[in-house]
C-alpha cells in the first residue's frame, strides 16, 4: 500500500513522474477535468451571484471512483495538476470530490517534469490558490453566458449549428475586417527603374534603383507613377555618365530573439515547419508530458508549454552558456547572460518554453521521436540556445550613384560574425524582395568613381492590399491586442474553422460568406462582443481576478445585465438572414429542381433547392490528383458526413467505365502496382511522412510488415472502421 497519492492530469505525465518518486508514492491521473457545468442547461444561477452548478462529468465515473479509493487508503494526497488557472481549477474540483480540506497544503506545482523539480515540489506543498480558481471560474461562467444566450439567437436568425463566443467572434471579425480592407483597396500604379552597373576597371555587376533627384546637397525622393514619366526619365538618362555620389558604411548588431512563449512558439511553428496551432500544442503537450527515450524510459523534454513569460531560470541560463561554449566556442557567448523581461508581472508565473534536460539534444534522441516531435523539439532547443548567444555583427553599406541629377541607390550588407544566427538562422520566406536586394554584396568603391552602365530596365508595379492573415499572423494580432490567452489561441482558430466562419487556402486564412453574415449580425447588434478593446479589457479584468485585485462576481455583474437586455431586444428586432445559395448548374435527378451548394457541419455538399419537399443530397466532388486504379479515369475527393468530414476518393466515372465503383479512404499512388500481389498502391501516413502501401489487406507484404503503430486501416472504404485518438486530459481541457 502506498503512503502517498499524487494526482496529475494525464496518464502520460503520471508515467513520467513515477520514474522519480519511490515505492511510497502512487501516481494517478484525473484525465483532465472531472467536474464541469452541465451541457444540457446553462448551469449558472444569474440571480444568485452567478453561482455555477457543477456536476461530475459523464464518462468520469470510473476515474472518480478509483481516485476516491486511492485517496481513502493514502496517508496524504498531493494534487499536481498543471501550474496555471485551468490546472488550479482542476485541483479545486478534485479536492471537492475527495473531500479534502481546502486549508490543507495539498497542492504541488512545477514548471518542468524533472527529478529535481518534482522532489522540490513535494517538499513545498501549498494550499489551493482560490484567486486562480476564481479567475478560471469567471472565464468559464462568462463564456457559458455568452455562448448559451448568443448561439441560440444565431440558430434562429441564421442557421442551426452556429456558435458565438467572447474570443472566437472577435477573431472572426479580425479576419472579416481584413477581407473588407482588401476588397476596398484601390491599387496605385508605380514604376521601378533598375540600373545594372559595374566599376569601369573590373567586372563586378550590381543593381541600383532610381531613388530621386539631387537638388544642391539635398536628395528629393521621387515616385515614378506612370509609363509616360518612366519614358521621360529614361530618355533624360540616355548617354549620361554614372558616378559614385556618396558611400555610407556602418556596422550594426542584430540581437537574438527571446525564448519561446506559447504564442511565439505557435507562430514560429506555423512559419518554419507549417504546423497548425492545434498541432503545435498537441505535439508540445507530448514533449512536456514525456516521451519514451530508448534506454532511459519516459522523459519530459520541455518545460511547461502554456506561458506568457520570456524569463528563464539561472540554472537554465548557465546550462545554455555551457552548451554554447562547447558547440560554438567562447566567442559566441556574450560577456554576461541575457535576461529577458516580461511586459507585466502577471506573465512571470512560469518560465519561457525551454528544454527540460540539457544533456538530451535533438540529434542524440532523434531515433526515439516521431518526425513531428523531433522538428518541434529542435525548434524549441535552437531558439532557447540562440537566445543566450552573442549578437550577430553586420557590415552595412549604402551607395548613391548619380547620373546627371538622378540618384540611384543600392544597399548591401555582409554578416561579419554570425553570433546567434549560427543556431537560429533567418527565415528566407519572410524576407521581401527589397530586403533581399538590401543584403546584396557590393563592390569596394570610392566617392566620385566612374561606373559603367550594363543595362537599365523599368518595371510596372502596383501597391498591394494588406495581406490576409495566416495562423501565425492572426495569433500575433490576437496577442498584441490582448485578445484571449496562450491556451485559447489554438482552440479558438480550430473552432472558427470547424464552424466554417473562416477557411484556409494553404496557410492563408479568409472568411466564408457565413463568417461575414454572422460577424455583421453581431457587429450590428452586440457591439461589445466583437469589439477588440472591450474584449481586451475583459481579459485584463480576468487577470486582475487571478491576483486578487477584482471580485469575479462583480466583474460578471457589470457585464451580464446589459448583455442580456441586448439578447432580448435582438430576439424581436433582428430579422432572419437568408443565406444566398450558389447554383451548380445541374438539375436534381429526383425532382428536376436546381442543385445548390450548401454548408453543413463537415463542409460543403450539393442539395436540391426544393428542400424540404425534396431531400436529395450528394457529396460535393473535388478533382483529386491521380487516376482511378480500376478503370483509368480521373479521381474525385469527397467529405464524408457520416465520419465527421473525413476525405475519401472515388472514380469520376467519366471514362470508359461509367459504372466503376472504386472507393477508398486513401489516395491511390498513380501508376504503381504492388510487386507482391499486383494490387494498386495507396498513400499512407506515419509520423508525418507519406509512404506507398499495398491496398490489399490480404497481401503478404501487409501480413508480414503490419504494425499496430503505423497501420490505421486498409485501402478500401468498405473495410474501414472508425478510430479516434483519445486526447490527454490536459490537452483536451485546455481547449476553452
Amino acid at each position: 500500500m502506498s503512503k502517498y497519492l499524487v494526482i496529475v492530469e494525464s496518464p502520460a505525465k503520471a508515467k513520467t513522474i513515477g520514474r522519480y518518486l519511490g515505492k511510497d508514492y502512487r501516481i494517478a491521473a484525473s484525465v483532465g477535468h472531472i467536474r464541469d457545468l452541465p451541457s444540457s442547461t446553462i448551469g449558472v444561477d444569474v440571480r444568485h451571484d452567478f453561482k455555477p452548478t457543477y456536476i461530475n462529468m459523464r464518462g468520469k465515473e470510473k476515474v472518480i471512483r478509483e481516485l476516491k479509493e486511492l485517496a481513502a487508503s493514502a496517508e496524504r494526497v498531493y494534487i499536481a495538476t498543471d501550474p496555471d488557472r485551468e490546472g488550479e481549477a482542476i485541483a479545486w474540483h478534485i479536492a471537492k470530490v475527495l473531500n479534502i480540506d481546502l486549508t490543507e497544503n495539498c497542492r504541488i506545482s512545477f514548471n518542468e517534469i524533472t527529478e529535481k523539480a518534482i522532489k522540490n515540489a513535494i517538499l513545498a506543498p501549498r494550499t489551493i490558490d482560490i484567486d486562480l480558481v476564481n479567475a478560471q471560474q469567471a472565464r468559464r461562467v462568462l463564456d457559458r453566458l455568452v455562448g448559451y444566450e448568443l448561439s441560440p439567437l444565431l440558430w434562429k436568425k441564421v442557421q442551426k449549428g452556429l456558435s458565438a463566443g467572447r474570443v472566437q467572434s472577435v477573431a472572426t471579425k479580425l479576419v472579416v475586417d481584413r477581407e473588407k480592407e482588401i476588397e476596398a483597396f484601390v491599387p496605385e500604379e508605380y514604376w521601378n527603374i533598375n540600373a545594372e552597373l559595374t566599376p569601369v576597371d573590373e567586372k563586378f555587376p550590381f543593381k541600383a534603383r532610381y531613388h530621386g533627384e539631387k537638388k544642391g546637397t539635398r536628395i528629393e525622393k521621387v515616385k515614378v507613377g506612370s509609363k509616360e514619366e518612366t519614358d521621360a526619365l529614361l530618355a533624360a538618362l540616355e548617354g549620361g555618365e554614372y558616378v559614385v555620389d556618396s558611400i555610407k558604411k556602418g556596422r550594426k548588431l542584430r540581437q537574438p530573439f527571446a525564448p519561446f512563449t506559447t504564442s511565439t512558439l505557435q507562430q514560429e511553428a506555423s512559419r518554419r515547419i507549417s504546423f497548425t496551432s492545434r498541432k503545435t500544442m498537441s505535439v508540445a503537450q507530448q514533449l512536456y508530458e514525456g516521451v519514451e527515450i530508448a534506454g532511459q524510459g519516459q522523459i519530459a523534454l520541455v518545460s511547461y508549454i502554456r506561458t506568457d513569460s520570456v524569463r528563464i531560470s539561472d540554472e537554465a541560463m548557465a546550462a545554455a552558456r555551457r552548451l554554447i561554449g562547447e558547440k560554438y566556442g567562447e566567442k559566441y557567448l556574450p560577456k554576461s547572460p541575457r535576461k529577458y523581461t516580461n511586459k507585466n508581472s502577471a506573465q512571470d508565473a512560469h518560465e519561457a518554453i525551454r528544454p527540460a534536460h540539457f544533456e538530451l539534444n535533438p540529434e542524440s534522441i532523434r531515433s526515439s521521436l516521431s518526425l513531428d516531435q523531433y522538428r518541434l523539439y529542435k525548434l524549441i532547443w535552437d531558439r532557447f540556445l540562440s537566445s543566450q548567444m552573442a549578437s550577430a555583427e553586420v557590415d552595412t553599406v549604402s551607395l548613391d550613384v548619380r547620373c546627371n541629377r538622378s540618384i540611384f541607390r543600392a544597399q548591401g550588407e555582409t554578416i561579419k560574425f554570425q553570433g546567434f544566427l549560427a543556431a537560429y538562422a533567418d527565415l528566407a520566406e519572410d524576407v521581401s524582395e527589397d530586403e533581399k536586394n538590401a543584403k546584396a554584396k557590393l563592390p569596394e568603391l570610392l566617392d566620385g568613381q566612374a561606373l559603367k552602365l550594363l543595362d537599365i530596365k523599368s518595371e510596372q508595379k502596383f501597391t498591394l492590399p494588406p495581406a490576409r492573415y495566416t495562423e501565425a499572423t492572426l495569433i500575433k494580432t490576437l496577442e498584441e491586442k490582448g485578445i484571449g490567452r496562450p491556451s485559447t489561441y489554438a482552440p479558438t482558430i480550430s473552432t472558427i474553422l470547424e464552424r466554417q466562419y473562416i477557411d484556409k487556402d494553404g496557410k492563408v486564412i479568409h472568411p466564408t460568406e457565413l463568417g461575414k453574415v454572422v460577424t455583421d449580425l453581431l457587429a450590428d447588434n452586440f457591439t461589445e462582443i466583437v469589439d477588440v478593446s472591450f474584449t481586451a479589457d475583459m481579459e485584463s479584468k480576468l487577470d486582475e481576478i487571478e491576483v486578487g485585485k477584482k471580485d469575479w462576481v462583480k466583474v460578471l455583474s457589470d457585464f451580464y445585465p446589459s448583455f442580456h437586455e441586448l439578447i432580448e431586444k435582438a430576439d424581436t428586432a433582428v430579422t432572419k438572414v437568408k443565406m444566398e445559395e450558389k447554383k451548380t448548374g445541374e438539375k436534381c435527378p429526383e425532382c428536376g429542381g436546381d442543385l445548390v451548394i450548401k454548408r453543413g457541419r463537415f463542409g460543403e455538399f450539393e442539395a436540391c433547392s426544393n428542400f424540404p419537399e425534396c431531400s436529395f443530397t450528394r457529396n460535393l466532388e473535388v478533382v483529386a490528383k491521380g487516376t482511378c486504379p480500376t478503370c483509368g479515369s480521373g479521381l474525385v475527393s469527397h467529405r464524408s458526413r457520416k465520419y465527421k468530414g473525413r476525405v475519401f476518393y472515388t472514380c469520376d466515372k467519366k471514362g470508359s467505365n461509367p459504372d466503376c465503383d472504386f472507393i477508398s479512404w486513401y489516395l491511390p499512388v498513380d501508376g504503381q502496382k504492388c510487386e507482391a500481389c499486383g494490387s494498386y498502391m495507396i498513400w499512407k501516413r506515419f509520423r508525418g511522412r507519406a509512404y506507398p502501401k499495398c491496398a490489399n489487406p490480404e497481401c503478404v507484404k501487409n501480413k508480414t510488415k503490419r504494425s499496430s503503430k503505423s497501420d490505421d486501416g486498409e485501402g478500401g472504404a468498405s473495410s474501414e472502421k472508425k478510430t479516434t485518438r483519445r486526447k490527454s486530459g490536459s490537452e483536451k481541457n485546455k481547449e476553452e
